[in-house]
């Protein structure tokens, strides 16, 4: 039987079980531009999901992390320091010298940093997901796939919206305005704001606060104009700022300490802590909330803050031809700064904390050539620039007088084994040496400031084509040349609380030891060139279906870490030149880390059932990862950057609509994946896992799964809308999302390990019959599911206290919020 037959006997069977339950009621078209051209969603040879403005204002889908519930495969997570976007198993680890695997564009702009995920999203036209190697039309590091972002335009005639949401449980507060309408005959203006208050879920027990709070505002003004009839100009203004105040972190467990070094064996790092005295010598004097440690929706912390504060500007030029070509300039220029404070102990006691702060600005600016559609041949072609600067720093402050006790028992009781056997002119043994027991003085009101700056240049050209061999073939030749320079520096110095660097001592000796981090300056300038290909195959076998088959490749830059505590050089720590033995230790960090390339082949199926009243797509892949940019937590208080040799992730997605009737419609998408790690020896090691790596340091992960990996994930949505008299409508909505177990910690370990959990979101609206005005009720979570989403290592429970302990991040307990649309 031929493939035609084949792929005709599949549509025939299937139209023909659906058949009796055909009816009049038609799917409405989805209309992306995906690949720069307006497509119908079923006619764009990629696994994509879209979702439109209108819907993520139903579903209270107010940012990036919001979206991940209904677009399975992916998966967006904030974290203590950072923001992890990924998709079918692949992104970026915790590290700002990365640039994300998964890109994200905002009206063909390219926001590739981790902390503008976190931004709120605004008067969006819609949403589009991409997933697999998108490097041609979208050309920065989009190694997993891309996100766009498309923002409404303004409309011919007036139209405005104004939309409240409260929720009474968590304080929440969003207030939306949007004033659309023509200035002229020529220039249309679209106005936009968002303010969004949130009081939080997590209950901080020490601060009496609850967390995490959010204080966001965004601003956004677009002008279109008709310059010509063959020219059209369009400026987008938008400044905003996200800030917060406490986080969604807490201890989730915290087993006994195996050390005998304080004398606590059997104890746990919140009973060490809850004690007043410290064998007579360190006055923990904490507060009783570091005995929560456990899972419960209540932290304690020292404080907590994020704020954010961002700016773009795009232009968009557009010309067309006679003949129909089309002509494109978008020039980008974005900036954002953030100030961070992280209480990382994740405890009330008084251990250290940690400043962060960015800076950085982007100007790009991309011509685009587009042939008219309906050819023989198409193709979009188009060159690319970008240059942007980074300038990140952080700073570790250590004036704890418990950590300075501490480490003074410790050194006493170890003999000097956290800092320097110093000189004893009375002599005695090694116990009464003087000097045994000031580790702690060494490190006493002490700072670790670090300064990460690079600069990055991009050049690329990039020509994509189709080939219509009649009305059923098409052939898509793709490629993009890309060369980027970067230049890099990273300093870490030893200081006091004012900033003054300290002379080399035993604060070099304790802070390697106690904290990994020792003193270093670096540099680098490295320049890369890269070619991706693309090869795509698209086949109508019936009125209604499309099959694809595409194999692409895709490379991600490589670059410097900006988060290593720790030199590459496997020097030991500086000497103190006092010491009669330097208790000096070996620190090898990392600096430099290689590209990333990725080698895809995706088969795909996209059918049209019930006379257009249905559709099921399907997509199978295989895609080979090398030199896998992975960020691995030291186990102290850093990131070392590392390149896993060799990952794998293969599986099927499948996604589909059913408009059963005028009234009711069915929805929803399942992921089938597997991942694996096929070479990867350099990985981080477990709490108490002794190493397993031939260099006697890392752990091997060759045969594992990676972080955040389900078997299987999805979404069903039910929607029913219908008239209730002649001028009121009623609207349900129900959502459940659902999903295997997956480990939300980068070290893969067993004991934080995600429990599957089907959440359900749901909406229940009454309003106008012509849309001018809605009340609805938003439930979000309502089987009140217990979900982490990131976990790691406490910070120093196992240096310190010898314990081992988990910290979780979690998403909100169950929700319900009124929300009041009036349309003008």
């Amino acid at each position: 039987m031929s493939a035609r037959s084949i792929f005709a006997a599949y549509w025939t069977l299937t139209a023909a079980v659906l058949s009796p339950l055909a009816n009049a009621a038609l799917l409405e078209e989805v209309v992306v531009t995906a690949q720069h051209r307006s497509q119908s969603l079923q006619d764009v040879p990629v696994s994509v999901s879209a979702i439109g403005g209108d819907k993520m204002m139903e579903a209270g889908i107010n940012r990036m992390e919001d979206l991940q519930a209904y677009v399975p495969n992916l998966t967006v997570t904030e974290s203590g320091i950072s923001t992890d976007i990924y998709i079918r198993g692949i992104g970026t680890g915790m590290n700002q010298g990365f640039e994300q695997s998964v890109g994200m564009y905002v009206d063909g702009i390219y926001y590739g940093r981790a902390q503008l995920a976190r931004a709120p999203f605004l008067d969006l036209a819609r949403v589009e997901v991409l997933r697999g190697p998108q490097n041609i039309l979208h050309g920065k590091n989009s190694i997993a796939g891309a996100v766009n972002l498309i923002t409404a335009d303004s409309t011919e005639y007036f139209e405005g919206l104004l939309s409240t949401l409260y929720e009474p449980n968590f304080e929440e507060e969003v207030y939306d305005l949007m004033l659309s309408g023509p200035l002229t005959d020529t220039v249309g203006v679209r106005f936009a704001a968002r303010l969004r208050e949130y009081g939080g879920f997590m209950e901080d027990l020490f601060q009496k606060i609850d967390g995490p709070q959010y204080d966001q505002q965004t601003f956004r003004l677009k002008i279109n104009w008709q310059a010509s009839d063959a020219t059209k100009v369009s400026l987008k203004i938008e400044e905003g700022s996200f800030d917060s105040l406490g986080r969604q972190a807490e201890i989730i467990n915290d087993e006994p300490s195996t050390s005998d070094v304080f004398l606590f064996t059997g104890r746990t790092e919140a009973e060490i802590l809850d004690d007043t005295q410290f064998p007579g010598v360190v006055n923990v004097d904490t507060d009783d909330s570091v005995r929560n440690n456990y899972q419960d929706y209540k932290a304690a912390s020292n404080g907590n803050y994020s704020n954010n504060d961002t700016r773009n500007l795009t232009l968009n030029v557009t010309n067309s031809t006679e003949s129909g070509h089309e002509f494109t300039s978008i020039t980008g220029y974005m900036h954002y700064e953030y100030s961070d404070l992280c209480d990382c102990d994740a405890t009330p006691a008084k251990l250290f904390k940690l400043e962060l702060g960015e800076d950085y600005s982007q100007f790009s600016q991309e011509l685009r050539w587009m042939s008219p559609g309906g050819e023989k041949l198409e193709y979009i072609g188009g060159i690319y620039l970008q240059r942007n600067e980074l300038d990140f720093r952080d700073k570790l402050i250590q004036d704890s007088d418990v950590v300075v006790q501490l480490l003074n028992a410790a050194d006493y009781l170890e003999a000097g084994g956290r800092g320097d056997v110093d000189p004893n002119p009375l002599g005695g043994s090694p116990a009464e040496i003087l000097g045994i027991g000031d580790a702690g003085n060494a490190v006493e009101n002490i700072t670790a400031p670090r300064t990460f700056l690079s600069t990055s240049n991009i050049f690329s050209a990039f020509l994509q084509a189709t080939f219509h061999f009649g009305d059923d073939w098409r052939m898509t030749l793709g490629g993009r040349e890309t060369i980027e320079k970067k230049t890099g520096s990273r300093k870490l110095d030893l200081a006091d609380l004012d900033g003054n660097s300290l002379p080399v001592g035993e604060v070099d000796t304790v802070s390697g030891i106690t904290f990994s981090a020792e003193r270093h300056d670096l540099r680098g300038t490295r320049t890369e060139k890269s070619f991706s290909p693309l090869l795509n195959f698209q086949w109508d076998y019936s009125a209604d279906g499309m099959a694809y088959f595409t194999a692409t490749k895709g490379v991600k830059a490589g670059g410097f870490d900006a988060r290593s505590n720790m030199s590459p050089s496997a020097e030991p720590t500086p000497r103190n030149p006092g010491a009669v033995v330097a208790n000096q230790s070996v620190l090898i960090g990392t600096f430099e880390y290689e590209e990333e390339e990725a080698t895809s082949l995706e088969l795909g199926l996209k059918t049209g059932l019930l006379d257009g009243s249905a559709e099921i797509n399907l997509a199978a892949f295989y895609t080979q990862y090398d030199n896998l940019q992975i960020s691995i937590f030291d186990g102290t208080l850093g990131f070392n950057v590392g390149n896993a040799k060799e990952a794998v992730t293969m599986g099927i997605e499948m996604d589909g609509r059913w408009q059963l009737t005028d009234y009711l419609s069915l929805g929803g998408a399942l992921a089938v994946m597997d991942f694996e790690f096929t070479d990867f020896e350099n990985g981080q090691c477990r709490q108490d896992q002794a190493p397993t790596a031939s260099n006697g340091v890392n752990c091997d992960y060759t045969g594992m799964s990676n972080q955040y990996v389900a078997d299987w994930s999805g979404t069903f949505l039910v929607g029913y809308v219908r008239p209730i008299s002649p001028t009121l409508g009623i609207g349900l909505g129900l959502d459940f999302v659902f999903t295997d177990k997956y480990n939300p910690s980068s070290n893969l370990d067993p004991r934080v390990e995600q429990n599957g959990f089907v959440k359900v979101n749901g909406r229940i609206g009454v309003g106008a019959i012509d849309k001018q005005w809605e009340l609805a009720l938003v439930g979000k979570n309502l089987t009140d599911e217990v979900i982490i989403v990131y976990a790691a290592d406490t910070p120093l429970s196992k240096t310190i206290f010898g314990a081992t302990s988990h910290t979780g991040f979690l998403e909100p307990p169950r929700s319900i919020a009124m929300q009041f649309t009036y349309r003008m």
